[in-house]
């Protein structure tokens, strides 16, 4: 059947690759390569899908979750579309060859998609590469005068980068299993491979260890995944192609250790859980015996336990203070030469190390651990340079990016989307340049909860996602919004709550149904960005503080912002037709009059009452910014004075309100200087 299908593939092939590329296919991550001709291939109830090549019960199991989503992306009904013999199908779907018993890094992902009218065809080295062009294909489906289709196309892709990662932050809010499982297939769709599940720190130890069960028993308010638990989500993320790597943190951030055994420790306690955000003083005693005892035993069960080649160390963020104050601690340091508490601490590492390798494990640790004398063979995730991954490639060891990728940050997708793990590595050796293992995007927990998680991972994961995926230059920002957009929809058909949970939790906010007015200023918003929230917040939050307020529903980065900002960019640059004009003018319109529809909702909504400056101020901006339309439309210029006075209440909208920014501030600055400076009408007549 293959041989048969050779000479139609060639000849379609040859057609393809002499069309031209397609102006815009709404694909995230963009392949390496792709063609596109001229049709389409119709998908309607009858669609058929046939497998040939690998017997790999995973290929099989991927094909059946890939109809039953395109079926409910479709609305088709479940005895519609089936699985049958491939020289029946409309689509193939072939692997040369099954995939590792347990995934391991660098297995091949690769992949060539071919699409025309009269079929499709996907063709893989591994059942790995099967599933990511099973997840282009659903991607490619569209909504057309005709029905449902793909476009005729050719795709050969491949990844950029072998390790794809998201770190969860699991222990400072307690994450559920089947959050973090819709949270699995949304990183399928998107084709990463590593699911880093931070599992311990002060705020919590989460995984049942049996080995000692005060670690959860004592150390984790009851929250914690049994072991069957945790082999369930192993399988369930090994089904679509993701490796699952534990991180148990450590010397450090082990607070919630102590609380069932206190021996560890280098300080006398007591210890409890901790409830507020930081870095705290507790930490292993890294110069007894039974410490190293202990924990041999524990990751000898956890490297049981999860499967994965890796194990992460954590390493991050140590004071000191209670190895300081130890005076057989100061006294170990000075009879084995360590001058400094890094010395220590790479003494630490090393032995942890060789406990991990004696269970057949690779260590991985934040860039903290990097310190001369460490096995070559470990991995270190850089949080503080961009470039550490090249520095540390050139020093021999492999590396991750994180740095840029920090999700918690509240950063723009453009912002992430900056950040490249090659940053710096251009005078490397081809064999240097291959230690960078690629980067992991961190969602730390302080902020988040089940409710909001998938809104802080989704949607700017899936840019980092393509940064990792796709060719370097792979860089068009805006190219990268229009397909996020897109992308935005097929996620939610996966049941990620990134969209569907907002109303929600904007009623619980207005006390009620109409959240019309509440809505237009939390589209306009966004919450303040790096560490600034616990900068300026009149009380510490901590683990127990309600997550109930604006500044915990609002999206990360406003759309409505940045719409309007490039609305505002081709109005005063020129480049505007008519249309642009009355719709920044209908923006400005509602944000003016706003604060009217939200103002009876105070006197009903304590949450209401902490944002109604916010509100003023953006009623406020939205009659200077038409006031300075005005200016622009008659082609005069603003009095300075008027200048003046409206730049100085756009510098006190800029400051935060309620742990909020709003996004349209520097829009608005734009009009006023525009209008100010004789700018000629912007409108297009």
């Amino acid at each position: 059947m293959r041989f048969s299908l050779i000479v139609p593939l060639l000849l379609l092939f040859t057609y393809l690759c002499q069309a031209e590329p397609s102006a815009q296919l709404n694909l995230m991550p963009m392949p390496a390569n792709v063609q596109t001709g001229s049709g389409q291939f119709l998908i309607d109830a009858s669609f058929s899908v046939g497998i040939s090549g690998s017997s790999d019960r995973r290929l099989r199991r991927s094909v059946e979750r890939f109809l039953a989503n395109l079926r409910r992306q479709l609305a088709m009904p479940p005895q519609s579309m089936k699985i049958v013999d491939a020289s029946q199908a409309v689509f193939t779907v072939h692997a040369d060859r099954a995939g590792k018993e347990v995934q391991e890094l660098g297995e091949n992902e690769s992949y060539t998609l071919e699409v025309s009218s009269s079929g499709a065809h996907l063709n893989a080295l591994t059942t790995l590469g099967a599933m990511r062009g099973l997840q282009t294909f659903l991607q490619l489906v569209q909504t057309t005068a005709t029905g449902f289709a793909v476009p005729a196309v050719v795709i050969r892709d491949e990844p950029r980068f072998p390790w794809r990662g998201l770190m969860i932050d699991v222990s400072r809010h307690f994450i559920p299993i089947e959050v973090l499982k819709r949270n699995l297939d949304g990183m399928a769709a998107v084709k990463l491979n590593v699911f880093h599940w931070h599992l311990s720190d002060d705020q919590g130890f989460r995984v049942e260890s049996k080995t000692f069960p005060k670690l959860q028993g004592m150390g984790s308010d009851g929250l914690f995944y049994t072991q069957d638990e945790v082999s369930d989500l192993i399988a369930y993320a090994a089904e679509r192609g993701i490796r699952v790597v534990p991180e148990f943190d450590m010397p450090g951030h082990t607070g919630a250790w102590f609380v069932g055994y206190p021996q560890l420790a280098s300080g006398p306690g007591p210890f409890e859980i901790e409830r507020q955000w930081g870095i705290f003083d507790p930490a292993m005693d890294p110069t007894q015996q039974p410490t190293y005892k202990f924990l041999d035993e524990f990751i000898g069960e956890m490297a049981k336990l999860f499967p994965d080649k890796y194990f992460h160390i954590g390493g991050d963020e140590l004071n000191g203070k209670q190895w300081d104050a130890n005076p057989k601690i100061q006294e170990f340091k000075r009879a084995h030469g360590l001058k400094t508490n890094q010395d220590l601490q790479a003494y630490f590492s090393k032995r942890v190390g060789e406990i991990i390798a004696g269970h057949g494990k690779i260590m991985i640790g934040w860039d903290e651990i990097l310190h001369p004398g460490l096995p070559a063979d470990i991995v270190l995730q850089s949080w503080h340079e961009e470039s550490l991954p090249a520095d540390s490639a050139k020093l021999g060891y492999k590396a991750l990016l994180s740095l840029g990728y920090y999700l918690d940050l509240m950063w723009p997708a453009s912002q992430h989307y900056a950040a490249d793990p090659m940053r710096g590595a251009e005078s490397l050796t081809a064999n240097e340049k291959q230690r960078i293992l690629g980067g992991e995007a961190c969602m730390w927990s302080e902020y988040v909860s089940p409710e909001n998680i998938d809104a802080r991972i989704w949607l700017r994961m899936a840019a980092i996602a393509e940064r990792l995926w796709s060719p370097q230059d792979v860089t068009d920002v805006k190219s990268m919004y229009e397909r996020l957009d897109q992308t935005a929809h097929e996620l939610e058909w996966l049941g990620l709550t990134h969209d569907s949970s907002y109303a929600p939790m904007l009623r619980r906010i207005a006390g009620g149904d109409d959240i019309s007015g509440l809505r237009v200023l939390a589209d306009a918003v966004e919450p303040v960005r790096d560490y600034t929230r616990e900068e300026i917040a009149a009380v510490p939050a901590t683990s127990l503080t309600p997550l109930n307020r604006l500044v915990d529903a609002v999206r990360p980065e406003s759309a409505t912002a940045r719409r309007f900002a490039e609305m505002v960019d081709r109005l005063l640059s020129g480049r505007a037709d008519s249309g642009t004009e009355r719709e920044v003018r209908r923006w400005l319109t509602r944000w003016r009059d706003n604060q009217a529809r939200l103002r009876p909702l105070e006197e009903r909504s304590f949450l209401i009452k902490e944002i109604a400056p916010l509100s003023q101020n953006l009623s406020e901006l939205g009659a200077t910014g038409l006031e300075a339309l005005e200016y622009l439309d008659r082609g005069t210029r603003a009095p300075d004075s008027w200048k003046a006075e409206r730049l100085a209440l756009i510098d006190r909208a800029e400051k935060p309100q309620a742990q909020l920014l709003l996004g349209i501030t520097s829009s608005v600055r734009e009009l006023v200087q525009a209008s100010a400076g004789g700018v000629a009408s912007p409108q297009v007549k």
